[in-house]
């Protein structure tokens, strides 16, 4: 039964940023041979995931601890990444329906000489640091007081398509640092387009340094043809929670939310859920990929994973009779692997509603943009790439 002519009044999408489910085939090409984000953290430890479980994650492949659920209450299954890329830019943009043939450059010798030195003359600093691939954390601990001497931001990147200023908020105010990072992104075009320039504010003293929550991110504008400016040129409301408005730079995206980390991006979930929607709700929870991902912490991932599954009972609450909700990943990160990029690994899929189609396996879906075409698909619209799932879960 339809309602208002639509199948679901409302879908919240959930992104568990970088919690990959298995190397791709051509994982081998990336460098990423026998990455498996969650194979590898639940054979670490035992990881109590009971509700994750009773959805039918263990239905999906098998994996340590997590058996397969008898009546699964969700749909499963496994999304592959199509596209040139394994970042976040990439699965997002992905998600929504654009399938990327040329990857956006990275730059593992740093940035070119002549990069730096227009970012230089039309951001007005004194010069940069660093400019080269690093860790977050342990680039402000090598450089940190440098920069607090001299005022000179620092500058660095990683195996992603990224352009990072790190300053400490004593030193550059963190409006002046954004104004950096707009500098940055109106030069980096054509051949140096990279996927998101990034401010990474800090604080604290030498040997104490920390990151702040007021990071920002600085997207290249994806094509207007994607879901996000096709659900609100509808009359549609895109709700963006966390950082999923920056990937997108705003694009169709009608209210944004904070989320500077899993908890609040859980509670605005939650909140958005409670409010008289029709449309999307779009979040993102960047813990998993930021702070255990990259930082390989194995611990720290499986704790954040226990910590969901332990409040996916309060999203489910907030759900109402006719919402749907999609959880998945945009690509992986696997804590236990060399290096601390991320990995090239298919994405999990499950799919719950009150009234949606329960224990329907997907199997290996051949791309994320499946699940933006069922979006589409469920209000009557339609992406160019993707195959919509929403038959097999339509009640």
């Amino acid at each position: 039964m339809t309602i208002e002519g639509r199948v679901f009044e409302r879908i919240s999408l959930v992104v568990l940023d970088s919690l990959g489910m298995g190397e791709m085939p051509d994982a081998a090409a990336w460098g990423d041979a026998g990455a498996d984000t969650l194979g590898h953290i639940l054979e670490s430890r035992e990881v109590r995931l009971p509700n994750l479980g009773g959805w039918g994650l263990g239905n999906i492949r098998a994996l340590s601890g997590v058996a397969p659920a008898e009546s699964p209450r969700a749909s499963y299954g496994r999304c592959a990444l199509r596209s040139n890329g394994k970042d976040t830019t990439t699965g997002h943009w992905e998600m929504a329906g654009i399938i990327l043939e040329k990857a956006f450059p990275t730059y593992p010798e740093g940035f070119p000489a002549e990069v730096i030195e227009r970012f230089v003359a039309e951001a007005g600093v004194p010069g940069v640091l660093g400019n080269y691939p690093a860790s977050g954390t342990e680039i402000i601990k090598e450089l940190g007081e440098e920069h607090v001497r001299t005022g000179k931001p620092i500058v660095y990147t990683s195996a992603d398509s990224v352009f990072q200023i790190a300053a400490h908020e004593g030193v550059v105010p963190v409006p002046r640092l954004y104004e950096m990072c707009e500098a940055a992104r109106r030069l980096l075009r054509d051949e140096h387009e990279v996927g998101r320039v990034i401010a990474r504010p800090f604080i604290g003293e030498p040997g104490t340094f920390r990151r702040t929550e007021n990071r920002h991110d600085y997207a290249v504008a994806p094509p207007r043809d994607m879901l996000l400016p096709l659900l609100s040129g509808a009359g549609l409301d895109v709700v963006a929670v966390g950082k999923i408005s920056s990937i997108y730079d705003a694009a169709g995206v009608t209210r944004e939310l904070p989320g500077k980390n899993n908890d609040q991006s859980i509670d605005e979930t939650v909140r958005a859920l409670g409010d008289e929607t029709r449309g999307l709700i779009f979040s993102n929870l960047v813990d998993f990929d930021m702070l255990y991902g990259h930082r390989r912490d194995t611990e720290g991932y499986a704790r954040a994973l226990e910590h969901f599954d332990s409040r996916l009972p309060e999203i489910e609450s907030a759900m109402r009779d006719t919402d749907l909700l999609i959880l998945t990943a945009d690509h992986g990160n696997d804590p236990t692997y060399r290096g601390t990029d991320h990995t090239r690994e298919y994405a999990p899929l499950l799919v719950y509603g009150p009234r949606a189609r329960a224990g329907v396996d997907f199997g290996d879906r051949a791309s994320l943009a499946d699940i933006g075409q069922t979006i589409a698909d469920n209000f009557g619209l339609r992406l160019k790439a993707g195959e919509s799932f929403l038959s097999e879960i339509a009640p």
